[in-house]
């Protein structure tokens, strides 16, 4: 009778407790799991409040700077607006405005892999190529390129051609055509 009791209660321990005892081991992994989740999301919120807080401590002025320095749009008439503004007192005029959105990758946008293969990286960031003319004098050509790159919108001077209408005695007044090509970036959204 003993007998049938030990393998009664063997049986009962294979049948019925060693699952839920299974069971329990694998509850027991995800509730680790969840804990280790939920103390990752609570140092998260820690760092965005951080984030915030710092955010929060900046100046209206300088919100309006960075957005300047790197908008999240295109904004193409704005820019084109600058340009002209900073070209008027050089009494230059934007003629022949062309622009073009790129997203363009260069070779510093790629990750070497391995074997020596290069694949592109995504960039948080939109490329404007624009293209425009002003004629003016050389004195004031420089000028305005000065204040253009001192401007607070990055602003890459790709490529200038210059040209004049002819020779010396048909141009008294130095003026020549400034053919610029420019690029600028913008925060993907």
């Amino acid at each position: 009778m003993p007998i049938i009791f030990i393998a009664i209660a063997v049986t009962g321990f294979l049948m019925f407790t060693k699952p839920i005892y299974e069971d329990i081991t694998v509850l027991r992994a995800d509730a680790s799991s969840y804990d280790e989740a939920l103390s990752n999301s609570k140092a998260l919120e820690n760092e965005r409040d951080k984030l915030t807080s710092k955010y929060n401590a900046i100046s209206k002025e300088d919100l309006d700077k960075l957005q300047k320095l790197l908008p999240d749009n295109i904004d193409n008439i704005r820019l084109i607006l600058e340009i002209g503004k900073i070209a008027s007192p050089y009494a230059m005029v934007l003629r022949d405005v062309k622009y073009n959105a790129t997203e363009s990758q260069s070779s510093a946008g790629m990750v070497a892999q391995a074997g020596g293969a290069q694949t592109p990286t995504q960039k948080d960031y939109k490329i404007l190529d624009m293209e425009f003319s002003v004629t003016g004098t050389y004195s004031n050509f420089i000028n305005f390129t000065k204040d253009l790159e001192s401007n607070l919108r990055i602003v890459d001077i790709s490529s200038v051609v210059f040209s004049s209408d002819g020779d010396a005695k048909s141009n008294p007044s130095g003026a020549y055509k400034y053919n610029f090509k420019i690029k600028t970036y913008w925060l993907k959204s």
